[in-house]
């Protein structure tokens, strides 16, 4: 699993042109699902992004986590992240796990996520055309791949 993970002070998802979720300080995430990944995958992601120290303490410096702060999380679907350009000027997907696959691994890495943070996580819904407005805070953005845990 792939996720790009940005502290925003705000962001929106629109699905299909409709007003869907929004949420103010936290984090917004998206996630690729690779035709490799399965339980170990979810389990790793699903620990550490709660756990993950960029928001500041009181002295400026980025100490707390979405548990010590309370912020939200917004969640989007992402297959683009397992793209790849190796071969011309066209991203191949081959390495984005199909559908039938990635769909139930989305949800149960919810579930998982919900129950480590113990509270409801804002999503996009898979698959769907959608429209994210985001309100980047720093700059902080992470790149975290269950695969390559030293990305």
């Amino acid at each position: 699993m792939r996720a790009v993970v940005q502290r925003v002070s705000s962001a929106s998802l629109a699905i299909e042109g409709d007003a869907s979720c929004e949420i103010a300080e936290g984090l917004l995430v998206f996630l690729g699902i690779g035709r490799e990944d399965g339980e170990r995958d979810i389990t790793w992601l699903a620990r550490k992004l709660p756990q993950i120290r960029v928001f500041p303490d009181e002295n400026g410096q980025m100490n707390r986590s979405l548990m010590d702060t309370g912020a939200d999380l917004l969640l989007v679907s992402q297959f683009t992240l397992f793209g790849n350009l190796r071969k011309g000027t066209r991203p191949s997907y081959n390495r984005a796990a199909p559908p039938e696959i990635a769909v139930p691994i989305y949800e149960k890495f919810i579930t998982q996520l919900e129950a480590a943070m113990g509270r409801t996580v804002s999503t996009g819904t898979f698959g769907a055309h959608m429209d994210i407005r985001a309100v980047n805070d720093g700059p902080v953005t992470l790149i975290l791949d269950s695969r390559e845990k030293r990305f």
